[in-house]
């Protein structure tokens, strides 16, 4: 069982490092393609339901915990809330725990903040009842540790939420199109279920449509041709072909996502 392990978290590394944008089109850039812009993962008000909302909460006794790793904005804790009566955020963008803690004063409920990569600030985060990660595995090449860490600060159960592939694979046939590039369509969600498995979680994997999906925060159009366009290293002048070209392929349609989540053995 090691041995296949090992095998599948090399073939999720490999998989993670063929989405690298090749030198000669990188070279080209005056602005890193890999952004994560705050305003993209905010927490409104009302966050909708889902599925990966429904399993979380579930486990969170009231007044409960929740450790959000790769906390964004929130939303991933903030529809826990309540029945939780304290949230928990871990991001390596200090913009995003920012927009966290004023999210938590403004439900009020109490709050924690980490600045860093998980799981390497993970022994100065305590533990919660549930741990949620929403959007983040497919950013982490060394997923095994990674997973191994939500598990030993979850009491209760650990629960993630991925889109079934890639959440840049929308814009797969853009490369195309811009640079007649074919991108890789590796690793998916029930590569991350498997590997999950193996490391002993009872773990469980649904996968659904999100009906939400690019209508979750209200963004001005002209942000979203910009971040688009950036992620495919073009330049400003291309915006108007940006924009026809994600109205040609309806790039706010719903999409398959993937909830995976365990219960944490005693």
């Amino acid at each position: 069982m090691e041995l296949e392990l090992a095998a599948m978290a090399e073939k999720w590394r490999t998989d993670l490092a063929s989405w690298a944008i090749p030198d000669e089109i990188l070279s080209q850039v005056t602005t890193p393609p890999w952004i994560h812009p705050v305003a993209m993962f905010t927490a409104t008000e009302t966050i909708p339901d889902s599925k990966s909302h429904q399993i979380a909460r579930a486990a969170v006794p009231i007044g409960g915990s929740v450790l959000d790793i790769g906390s964004g904005g929130g939303r991933a804790a903030f529809a826990l809330v309540p029945p939780a009566g304290t949230v928990i955020a871990v991001d390596h963008q200090q913009g995003m725990l920012d927009e966290f803690a004023e999210a938590a004063a403004r439900r009020g409920v109490r709050h924690e903040e980490f600045l860093g990569d998980w799981p390497a600030v993970a022994d100065g985060v305590p533990a919660a009842d549930v741990v949620v990660c929403h959007h983040v595995a497919f950013n982490v090449p060394d997923i095994v540790p990674f997973l191994q860490a939500l598990n030993s600060h979850a009491v209760k159960k650990v629960v993630l939420e991925i889109p079934f592939q890639h959440p840049l694979t929308h814009l797969n046939p853009l490369w195309k199109k811009f640079w007649d590039l074919d991108r890789p369509t590796e690793p998916t969600a029930e590569d991350l279920f498997a590997i999950a498995k193996a490391l002993g979680f009872d773990a469980r994997l649904e996968i659904w449509v999100d009906e939400t999906w690019g209508k979750r925060v209200a963004m001005p159009e002209a942000d979203r041709i910009k971040f688009a366009r950036i992620r495919l290293c073009l330049s400003e002048d291309q915006d108007a072909e940006v924009a026809a070209a994600l109205i040609q392929q309806g790039d706010d349609q719903p999409r398959q996502v993937a909830t995976l989540w365990w219960d944490v053995s005693a």
